[in-house]
């Protein structure tokens, strides 16, 4: 009689396992390059018509459902969050304490966050990151990530603003999402490594543009947005800065010109 060679089957099985464990760990991050185009929609019924390879949604507003539609159609996608400011309406507005809530930020409903206190936000920023990961999205856009240049009722310094951007910088990074900068445009030459890419709004308007080549130099995307200059008036520049350009309404429904 054989004896059973146990030692090899145990082997089998032990390979066997491992080769089925799940992998924990992110794989690559999107890199959007400059120059690419988008479309960026935050109210209104989603028109997923629009020709282009990238979409920004809201991230509460929109079901892992529709971020598998975009997919589906071979875009990538955008998870919107405010990240420096609370908004009355989200629902897990209830769980921040009143001790961080400082002054409106000028949009109904919303107040500036008090990015100080790392201690309280990063858990609430987790989670809302990881909301954005497990419905799909490929990145998140953090909204308000300048507050220190703002009157929001605490005294922010730009070291608090670059150790809180840092931070949900990482908290993205560590869930395999592309993270972008928003605005802030005094802190990107020491942000720029930091995050994928950038957003901004009306930096044509205001002359700031040029502050953005240090994105689009280590050959990273700058969404643009402008509301109130025709694109006759910035088209050409953002050509020649390689910025994916738009104009749009200030409630950022569907509707776009694109340069």
């Amino acid at each position: 009689m054989r004896r059973p060679l146990l030692p090899v089957v145990l082997l089998l099985l032990l390979l066997a396992g491992c080769t089925q464990a799940p992998d924990d760990k992110p794989g690559p991050r999107w890199q959007p390059r400059p120059g690419t185009a988008w479309q960026w929609q935050l109210s209104g019924r989603l028109d997923t018509s629009v020709d282009v390879p990238v979409y920004d949604i809201d991230g509460f507003d929109h079901s892992a459902e529709t971020v598998a539609e975009l997919h589906d159609d071979g875009r990538k996608v955008i998870c919107y969050l405010s990240t420096g400011a609370w908004e009355e309406f989200r629902p897990d507005a209830g769980k921040f304490p009143k001790a961080v809530l400082g002054r409106g930020n000028g949009w109904r409903g919303e107040r500036w966050l008090d990015i100080r206190r790392t201690e309280v936000l990063e858990p609430l920023m987790a989670a809302r990151i990881d909301m954005c990961r497990d419905k799909g999205f490929d990145a998140v856009e953090p909204d308000n990530m300048d507050g220190y240049r703002n009157d929001t009722g605490f005294p922010l310094t730009a070291a608090d603003q670059l150790r809180y951007n840092r931070l949900i910088a990482r908290l993205a990074h560590d869930r395999g999402l592309a993270v972008g900068l928003k605005n802030d445009l005094d802190q990107i030459p020491e942000l720029v490594g930091d995050f994928d890419f950038a957003v901004n709004e009306q930096c044509a308007q205001y002359g700031e543009c040029g502050a953005l080549k240090p994105f689009t130099a280590a050959g990273k995307a700058v969404f643009h947005v402008e509301y109130e200059v025709p694109t006759g008036r910035f088209c050409a520049e953002s050509r020649r800065l390689k910025l994916s350009s738009l104009l749009k309404k200030y409630e950022l429904g569907a509707w776009r010109q694109a340069c």
